[in-house]
């Protein structure tokens, strides 16, 4: 037990980390909570710092989850890395070092399912790169790749998969909810790839 409630600590010191708001005050000098939607997360950062940091925040949120998800191999622990990982997300979505406030969890949850189960991730991000291609928003990419998690993990028969992957598309669907908002009103922001970003360009020359 002393070992298991350890894990989850680390796990969720390492999902506090927020590169997104240090990567904005030191390389842009902007606090990226107060511009765009005022999130920490991947979404913001390529809005309000553009795609370098953008990419670099994904990468740099996705790899927290996966350390986490790695503690029981590290500590020899026979527990499932999805409900250590899940320390990770909470601290990325309640970060101590910003307040208590954070991101939506999008890929540091991403970054858990990769050291759990490499080939699932694989499935969920090739939904989520297609799903961004084409509508040129990370949120509802997102959305769409945590429901076609939530789908598939039936077939896997791994329980603890599909219960998590249930809880984190509830969750990341109430965090994007005024997302939701947005693109039915089709005011949600758009990052510079993918097709409907440049149709929308071209439709307004």
């Amino acid at each position: 037990m002393l070992t298991t409630i350890t894990m989850f600590i680390l796990a969720y010191l390492l999902g506090s980390l927020v590169p997104g708001y240090w990567v904005g005050k030191i390389f842009y000098h902007k606090d990226i909570r107060d511009e765009g939607s005022g999130n920490i997360g991947t979404t913001n950062s390529f809005r309000v710092l553009g795609v370098r940091a953008g990419i670099t925040v994904l990468v740099l949120d996705l790899l927290k989850g996966t350390a986490a998800g790695l503690l029981p191999l590290l500590f020899h622990s026979n527990i499932n890395p999805m409900i250590i990982g899940l320390g990770a997300i909470l601290g990325h979505t309640y970060s101590f070092w910003i307040g208590f406030k954070g991101g939506k969890a999008v890929a540091t949850s991403a970054g858990v399912l990769l050291a759990y189960n490499p080939p699932f991730f694989l499935m969920v991000s090739a939904v989520f790169i297609i799903t961004l291609l084409i509508s040129s928003m990370v949120s509802l990419s997102s959305m769409i790749g945590f429901g076609f998690a939530t789908v598939v993990s039936f077939y896997f028969h791994d329980w603890i998969l599909t219960l998590v992957a249930i809880a984190l598309t509830i969750f990341v669907f109430y965090r994007h909810r005024s997302n939701l908002s947005r693109i039915k009103n089709g005011t949600e922001s758009l990052v510079s790839i993918g097709w409907y970003y440049h149709h929308k360009k071209s439709a307004q020359k």
